[in-house]
């Protein structure tokens, strides 16, 4: 299969996520989520994924549409567009879905899926995790993985504007 193929394979819409997700479940998979911006991946954004890929056998990111970012971040962001910053997202072997949300905070894409773990960075721990409480709820955990220091899209974006 050619290589391009296999990358938009994984970047979904809510019907094809649906049908992924009956699949997985009927095989007992452990289904993750994490969701973000992942405006530039470096390497904290490849800590964060590859360790929530590691606590369980399916890792699904959501990932915040130009809109939601400009909402989040500013109207400078995203630096990349959303069709590019999925396509990045999904080379990595690790993520096994992408999926786009419009709004401020993934509460119904985590309805949707309801994932047996949500993940966070550690800078969440002491916030209102969106979604948390519903996870939980359906017998899910919410984990947190320790940020790289030094290692984010806004240290990175200051660098290079010097």
């Amino acid at each position: 299969m050619d290589k391009t193929k296999i990358i938009q394979s994984k970047i979904l819409q809510s019907a094809e996520l649906q049908k992924k997700l009956y699949l997985w479940r009927f095989k007992q998979q452990r289904i993750v989520f994490t969701n973000g911006c992942f405006d530039l991946l470096h390497r904290g954004h490849v800590h964060l994924l590859s360790h929530a890929a590691a606590l369980g056998d399916v890792l699904i990111v959501g990932l915040n549409s130009d809109a939601s970012v400009r909402q989040l971040k500013g109207s400078n962001r995203p630096l990349q567009d959303e069709e590019t910053r999925a396509w990045v997202l999904a080379s990595l072997f690790y993520v096994h879905a992408v999926v786009l949300f419009q709004e401020e905070t993934p509460v119904e894409l985590i309805k949707l899926i309801q994932p047996d773990v949500l993940v966070k960075g550690s800078d969440y721990k002491n916030r209102k995790i969106a979604g948390a409480e519903y996870v939980q709820q359906q017998g899910g955990r919410v984990e947190f993985v320790d940020l790289l220091p030094g290692y984010s899209t806004t240290a990175l974006t200051q660098r290079i504007s010097g």
